[in-house]
Order: structure tokens, then sequence, then C-alpha cells
């Protein structure tokens, strides 16, 4: 009888929150990791949205301010249109304006404003503080326009300030004054991106009260009132008998014609609640895709705005016509899709991508066009994307990932063919140590710095490729790629356990497996060892069983957490040698369920959830990450995770809610029920699919999906218990789920003190 009403009151409360589904943006906290190491921004934007306005309280690229704002700060220097939302460089902070009182002035000392926590406001689509110059300022935005809203204190000078010259260096720039409250112009910088174009336009709501002030430039033509320079602040005066001033500024990377046109179709008139509640309504309908069904609003919140995270970016980077400035630095138009930048692909293959998989096919879909196009105009997929630029940030093709997910989960709207032949052909290049992994199997540090990370990297890439072929029917490079994907086995020592450097032949000696240096990224040899999610079994096999293998998982989670080397800020959020703060870690606590411990791997992720997200601008354990570190939440919160993007397989987890509905674009839902839910209890004593018994501790993408591999709807049933109950898991039935290609030979290892010399040298191969 208790379980009945339990289930009536869950299925009572789902009701209640699906009635009212349009207004799950109040759950969202933007402020969630302004502070400590998130790096993410407070604020208005909408769900993928060109134009993200936020206050800058940061001048320079530090460490902790690269989204342009901290927690910790006091000082706003202003209020400017394109951010990064958790990244670990600094960039963006273009157009920035700031209101202030009193004497003419462009020096940011003078023209910066105090702020206190306790008069700023911050929500989906919405921020708003009050300067202590007097000033309260409102800000919202559609998806290519920002709005401003100034209200300035009654009889004295209200100024607004323009600064092209914020934080990155500017190349060139240029004001017009074209109206009586209208200006335009254009920026071109250099930081992260070496090369990044935005043209805007802006007005406002009241007329200038005498010409604007404008500093340091090196060229005008004042019959059109046009002004150029590298270093060019403007300001505004207007005389206060209003106390309003409204400020809309559109944007665009192609041309001030087409910031013209953003604004014209999105922004045409004046109307600031109006537009704040269409931000809303924007973000209402993303937020709605997840249910979630609990009271629990403390945990609503950190659910939702971590589904607001992953909805920050990719951000849209073409105007309404469909104009954008493409990676050969011409300006392109996309037919039938939407062309997008910011792809922080290293970290977002993992969780971010595979969910939208789920909740966003068609953006997916939009996202490997992008990459397409970028394939054609840069000559290889992107990297690391930003504003149309290739930063070779960090490692790997993992362009390859996020595609070979999609068509193996039958995800359309893309050339399947052309998107191989791009995969093939940024594989097949020679550098950043691809050329001596093509050759050799394997990177040493003789090669390329970063040589064990690159060569586990590149293997799992390659099998996501060898996915492509098999979908394609292509045998020959499927065979291909599937050897390839076995190179890791070149860089782990057997001896120790760990992926470990080869120099000169042989394994680097003396070896520290907890030695943070240049042969990983971000990481160390406990952080890299576990990388073979296309290959987790032949891993067990390596390190000599499935007892072996769970051992080892025990002790780095055990182990102590100190590590040697240099100092690695984005190694954060350590339960022994496990970092949840840094990406490479984020699937480790997931691999206990391939040697049939799931309850150890349901432990874990109920540890992390609990102990690693919270309410509050500390809240995030690291970099947020372009919505990677939200998406392991998101995912892991609803009870599974993808271990192997490129795979049809969901890992199975610990559940943290009594019911979840996702929402599908074709119509169809999934139902994630929770029966016997607590807080205290987090293991899985049983499963249903569909209301028939569950022993698996994977979920296939066909069990999701329909025959023409959309996604259909189903009901998937967890049953808690405060104990493990040692479910029984078939390993070796999964085991088979996974493709074994014939074993690769093993290179040798070549033990010797050095490889040159005169007469005669005693070598051992192994």
């Amino acid at each position: 009888m208790r379980k009945i009403k339990l289930l009536i009151i869950i299925q009572l409360w789902c009701t209640l929150i699906i009635s009212q589904s349009i207004k799950l943006s109040p759950y969202v906290n933007p402020f969630i990791g302004t502070g400590g190491h998130g790096h993410t921004f407070p604020g208005a934007t909408v769900p993928f949205g060109m134009v993200q306005l936020s206050p800058d309280t940061r001048i320079d690229g530090s460490w902790d301010g690269c989204s342009g704002y901290h927690y910790s700060d006091s000082t706003i220097y202003g209020f400017s249109h394109t951010h990064l939302n958790g990244t670990g460089c600094s960039d963006y902070g273009d157009i920035m304006f700031m209101p202030f009182t009193g004497a003419t002035t462009t020096d940011s000392k003078k023209y910066a404003s105090l702020f206190s926590h306790n008069t700023e406001k911050a929500t989906a689509g919405y921020y708003a503080v009050k300067l202590t110059n007097g000033v309260d300022v409102e800000l919202t935005a559609t998806t290519r326009v920002g709005l401003h809203r100034y209200d300035f204190p009654q009889n004295k000078p209200a100024h607004v300030m323009l600064d092209l010259t914020h934080r990155d260096k500017t190349l060139e720039s240029y004001v017009k004054i074209t109206g009586p409250r209208t200006i335009e112009g254009f920026r071109r910088s250099e930081a992260w991106a070496k090369d990044q174009y935005i043209y805007f336009v802006a007005e406002f709501s009241e007329d200038f009260s005498e010409e604007p002030f404008i500093n340091d430039v090196s060229s005008k033509d004042q019959k059109d009132k046009y002004y150029s320079g590298q270093h060019i602040k403007v300001v505004f005066t207007f005389a206060n008998t209003k106390k309003t001033v409204l400020l809309k500024v559109g944007i665009s990377t192609v041309s001030v014609e087409g910031a013209k046109k953003n604004m014209q179709a999105e922004l045409p008139d004046w109307d600031f609640n109006k537009t704040k509640s269409n931000a809303e309504a924007l973000w209402n309908k993303e937020l709605s895709k997840i249910e979630i069904g609990s009271s629990d609003v403390e945990k609503l919140t950190i659910f939702y705005t971590a589904l607001y995270h992953t909805m920050m970016q990719p951000n849209v980077a073409m105007d309404v016509d469909g104009m954008y400035r493409g990676r050969d630095n011409q300006i392109h138009k996309a037919e039938g899709f939407t062309y997008y930048s910011v792809f922080s692909l290293w970290d977002t293959f993992r969780g971010a991508h595979p969910l939208y998989t789920i909740i966003d096919q068609k953006r997916t879909s939009d996202f490997i066009n992008t990459f397409l196009a970028q394939y054609e105009q840069g000559g290889r997929l992107p990297v690391w994307e930003l504003a149309s630029n290739e930063t070779d940030c960090m490692i790997g093709y993992h362009s390859v990932s996020v595609i070979a997910d999609a068509m193996v989960k039958g995800i359309k709207g893309f050339d399947y063919h052309k998107a191989f032949e791009a995969s093939k052909h940024s594989a097949m290049l020679d550098h950043l140590g691809l050329q001596a992994y093509k050759q050799n199997a394997v990177i040493t540090m003789d090669d390329e710095h970063e040589c064990v990370s690159k060569t586990v990297e590149y293997s799992y890439d390659d099998w996501c490729i060898a996915q492509m072929a098999k979908v394609l029917n292509k045998t020959t490079d499927y065979d291909y790629f599937m050897k390839r994907s076995q190179n890791w086995k070149n860089t782990f020592d057997p001896l120790t356990g760990f992926m470990r450097p080869k120099k000169n032949g042989g394994w680097l000696t003396p070896f520290d497996a907890k030695e943070v240096n240049n042969n990983f990224t971000e990481g160390n040899a406990w952080q890299y060892t576990f990388f073979v999610p296309q290959d987790v079994y032949g891993l067990v096999d390596r390190m000599g069983g499935a007892k072996n293998f769970e051992n080892k998982l025990d002790e780095l989670f055990v182990t102590s957490s100190k590590t040697t080397g240099r100092e690695q800020a984005d190694i954060t959020g350590l339960i022994g040698q496990y970092a949840h703060g840094n990406e490479p870690s984020h699937h480790m606590a997931y691999l206990y369920n391939y040697v049939g411990k799931p309850f150890k791997t349901q432990q874990r992720v109920r540890q992390i959830l609990a102990d690693f997200y919270k309410n509050s601008p500390d809240g995030l354990i690291g970099n947020e990450d372009c919505g990677q570190m939200s998406a392991w939440y998101v995912l892991s919160s609803m009870g599974f995770y993808p271990v192997c993007p490129g795979s049809v397989y969901y890992e199975l987890g610990s559940p943290l809610f009594p019911s979840c509905t996702i929402h599908l674009e074709n119509g169809k839902s999934i139902h994630l029920i929770t029966k016997n839910y607590s807080d205290t209890n987090e293991y899985v004593s049983n499963i249903q699919l569909n209301d028939k018994p569950f022993e698996g501790s994977c979920l296939n993408y066909a069990e999701l999906a329909n025959k023409t591999g959309m996604m259909d709807g189903i009901k998937l049933s967890f049953e808690m218990s405060a104990m493990p109950k040692g479910r029984t898991i078939d390993v070796l039935k999964k085991k088979t789920l996974y493709n074994s290609p014939r074993p690769i030979i093993i290179a040798p290892t070549i033990n010797s003190t050095t490889l040159f010399f005169k007469n005669s040298l005693t070598i051992e191969l192994n």
C-alpha cells in the first residue's frame, strides 16, 4: 500500500512539473560556477545565443577571470556582449559599454564602479545590478542582440562609455556616428582566437546631448564622423531630463549590414520587459526537454543550472540571413543548417555532445555540418574552434567522436560520406605526433610532447572512425582504423600497470605515476591509464584480469591525492588520484560495471554528485569547460553515462531523483522511475525495462530507438536499496557487445642505457 501511495505522489508531482514546464527557468542560478575555478559568467543570454551580455570584473585574462567575471571581485568595468563559459583560456569580452556619472573620462579606474552582490540579480536570460556610482543596470538579450536598461540618478551628468580595446589585443577598429542616437563599428582582435572579427550597430533610446568624446584616434573623417584606431574609447553624454536610457546592440561576424539585419529582425522595438520574457520563454522551452520529478528545490536548482550551462554553447555564429565568416576568413552562406562556433571538443565529446544526441538531434546535425564546412574551408576538422579560428588547444581530433556518435545512432541531416572523408583526412595528417603514431604505432618522448595522452586519445578517435566505416560498409578502412585503435597497448607497461612514457625505445626511468609532467595532457599516469573507452576489456586483459582491474580502480580512488611534478590548476576534485575537476577522469567511476561490480560504480557516482556540485558560486569543482562539467551531472543524476561515445551503449549508475522524463524531438518520451527513492538508498537492487526484468549494467541505444534509428519511448525503472544487493551481471555477455579486433603485435621495448655506441652494446628486447 505504501508503494502504491508513493507512486501516486510521484505521478502527481510529475504531472505538476509538466503542467508548469514553462516555469523551469526559476530553478536556474547563473551564479553557480562564477566563484572558485568554475570560470562561468552570470550575464544574460538565450540558448546557444551569439550574444552573451555580462558584466566584466577583470580587465586582464587571468586564470580565474577567463569568463571576464569572478565572484570574488567587487569592481565592474563594463558590460560586454561575448563571453566564454568555463574555459581555461581567456578570450571574448567584445564591445563593452559602461554607464557612469560625473566628469567625462576614458580612464577605467575612474569610470569603473564598485558593486555589491546584495544588489546583484541573475536569472536565465536576465542580469541586474545596482552600481555604487548610482546607476541601476538591467540586461537581457535575443540570439544576436543585447538590450541594456540604465536608470541614472537624477540631476547628475549621465554618460555611457564604449570600449573597443577591452581585454584582447585590438588589431584594428573603427566607430562611426550615424545619427543623433546611433552608431556602428568594427573590432578585429587577437587573443586565443588569433584573428577575430566582430561588427556592431548600437542605438540608444535618447539623443546624445553633445558630440561624443572619442580618444586615441589614428585617423578620422570629421564629415562622415568616422574614426579608426587601435585604442578607441567613446563617451556618450545624455541630458538627464529623463532617468532611464535604453541601449540595444546587434552584432555580426560578417558586416555592419549583417548586424543591422540582426537587430531589425530580432529587436525592432524597445520593450525591455517583453524581451526579457521572450528570453525566459526560450529557456523554459529548452529546459523542459528534461523534466525532473522532485520537491527538493536545492537539487532542482543544481540540475537545471547544469542543464542551462550545457545550452550556453556552442554559439550561433551566423546572421539571420545565414551569412557567416568561415575558417578561411571568407564570407559564406549556410544552406540548410545553422552555423555555430565555440567547440571545446576535448571536453565536450565525453558527455555534452552525447547529451545533445538525445535531446538535441537537430542541433547535433548542425554542429556536424559546421565541422564539415570548416573542413572544406580550413583543410581539417576542428579541434578547439573559436570564432572560426582553430586554436589547436588540447589534443586529439575529437570531432570524429561527435560524428561517429551521431552516425551509429542514426541521426540524419548531414552527409555521412563527406563526414567520413573529413575524419579520415584529419587522421592521416603528419602533425602533432601523428606521423610517428602512424609509422611506429606509438608516440614517444622523442617524437612529441604529451606523448602518452596523444597515443591513447588518437587510438580512441581511430576507433570512432572505424565505427563510421562500419556504418558505410567500408571494410578495408574499418580494419585499418580498428588496428590503429589498439595502439594504446604500446604505451601500456604491464609491469607497473600504467600508461607510461617511452624514450629511446624503452620505458622512461625513473617513473612516478603521480607525477604531472609534459608527457601527459593536464594529468598524470593515474588519470590516463584508464582512458581506453573503446577497449575496456582489452585493458582488463592487459592488467591481468577482472580482479586486478577492480583492485587498480579501488587503488585509484583510495590512494593519496598528492601529485608530484609541476603544478596543474586543472587537477581538482580529487578522490585519491581520480580528478573530477578535469575531463580525463569523467568516465572512470563507471568502469566497475565492466567487471561485474556495478554497486561500486553506484557508490562512487553518488559520492561525486553529492560532493562536487553545489548551489553556490563555488559550486563546481573545476572549470565548466563549455558544458562538460555540467553534462556529467545531468546524465549521471538521471542514472546513466556514455563511457564510450561512438558506441551505442550507456553505462547505468545511480539515479538521483524520484523520476525523470526526457522529452524527445519526435514527440516520444523516455521515462525514468526510481522506486524506494531516498538520499541513503544509493544502490540499485533491481531494474526493469518496460516492466520486464533487466539484468544488464548498460543500456543499448537500440533499446531506446525504433528501427529507423530515431529515439522511441521507453520506461526504465530502478529499485533502490541502502545496501548493495549483488545484482547478477553477465560480464561475458556484456563483453561480446564490444568489437573484438584481432590483437596487434605489441611494439618491442628496448632496455638499454643508450642507443649511441662505438663498438658493441648489449640490449634487451621485450
